[in-house]
């Protein structure tokens, strides 16, 4: 397994990481993915651990806690074998104070997540949206005042706009406190808006992508194919209005490409969609999630191997979108992309 820096950080993280959203198993959306117990769950991690996937990823609002719970006891006697990554702001109940990140939010937040993970510390905490109604400036003081209480050893954000980001590390740099060292995104063979404004920012301020979603909210499994209907069974089912749209002449250009780069390498379409994403700029590590163990082994196999160059560009070619203004000048006309040429293919 490969280890890269978490963004301008100390901090070495695997290429490949666990996302826990599958444990616990309630309520009506973020408990809808599966309903993994314990003694499954600490088979995955068993699994996750002898590939070297030391990184394991949850939020409070996954299963009402439940995820954090079930995660902690699987983890229960090897803590220091693994870094635990949480996130929160997103709502835990209907009170004026169960949602966001102001300074009571996040302390009990904190509280919350270590008891039921069974830790004494967070490796990396992350804001799981931006709160518009909390000044920047409460949120950060809190943060630092977690990090130097020694519960909380990074902080980082998910889902957040560029200049959310870049407002917060302003005032962190000014007053001294934790910058964001990582950034949870969404970004997938048939989702690269991340490449557009969010990519750069972390390019040059030293923000490391963590990939949720990779294979497109499911739909780049190898279980979706150009003239066949949704497979009986896919989550996709129940949860395709939740996640990130795809036109699906657009889906099934992509799924067409990882197709025959699949059959060219031997490898299944998951591989062919995860490798290509580890060899993008900025990424730190992608999260990958797994029901059942064969489904995490299949994942797992996304590294020890490169794609070449030219299955990168037949991939980049049939993932490519329009650019959004003001992006396209500078694809199209070449005094503007002399000035920015782009980062990726």
């Amino acid at each position: 397994m490969e280890y890269r820096s978490l963004g301008r950080s100390g901090l070495k993280v695997p290429v490949l990481s666990f996302g826990a959203g599958t444990f616990g198993g309630t309520g009506p959306l973020f408990g809808a993915w599966g309903n993994t117990g314990a003694e499954e769950a600490r088979r995955l991690v068993d699994i996750c651990i002898e590939a070297g996937v030391t990184l394991f990823d949850t939020a409070d609002v996954y299963s009402q806690g439940a995820s954090e719970a079930v995660l902690g006891a699987a983890l229960k006697g090897r803590r220091g074998q693994v870094l635990i990554s949480t996130k929160t702001g997103l709502p835990m109940g209907d009170g004026p104070n169960e949602a966001g990140t102001s300074r009571p939010r996040l302390i009990r937040a904190v509280e919350d997540a270590l008891r039921r993970l069974g830790t004494e510390h967070i490796d990396l905490l992350q804001l799981h949206a931006f709160d518009a109604a909390t000044p920047v400036e409460e949120v950060l003081s809190t943060l630092d005042a977690l990090v130097r209480a020694g519960k909380v050893r990074y902080v980082g954000v998910s889902n957040f706009a560029g200049w959310q980001i870049m407002k917060a590390l302003a005032l962190a740099d000014r007053h001294g406190w934790p910058r964001y060292v990582a950034h949870q995104v969404y970004y997938s063979l048939v989702g690269r808006d991340y490449e557009w404004d969010l990519m750069p920012l972390a390019a040059d301020q030293g923000v490391g992508a963590l990939v949720w979603s990779p294979l497109g909210w499911g739909r780049l499994t190898g279980r979706i194919r150009r003239g066949t209907p949704l497979p009986e069974g896919s989550r996709l089912h129940e949860t395709a209005s939740y996640g990130p749209p795809v036109g699906e002449e657009q889906l099934y250009r992509v799924v067409d490409a990882l197709e025959a780069v699949a059959t060219e390498t031997g490898r299944s379409v998951p591989q062919v969609a995860l490798n290509w994403l580890i060899q993008r700029p900025t990424v730190s590590s992608v999260i990958i999630g797994a029901r059942d163990a064969n489904q995490l082994r299949d994942n797992l196999g996304a590294v020890g191997w490169t794609l070449t160059a030219d299955q990168i560009a037949a991939l980049d070619a049939a993932s490519d979108t329009a650019a959004p203004y003001p992006h396209f000048p500078y694809r199209r006309q070449e005094g503007f992309a002399r000035l920015n040429p782009p980062m990726v293919g």
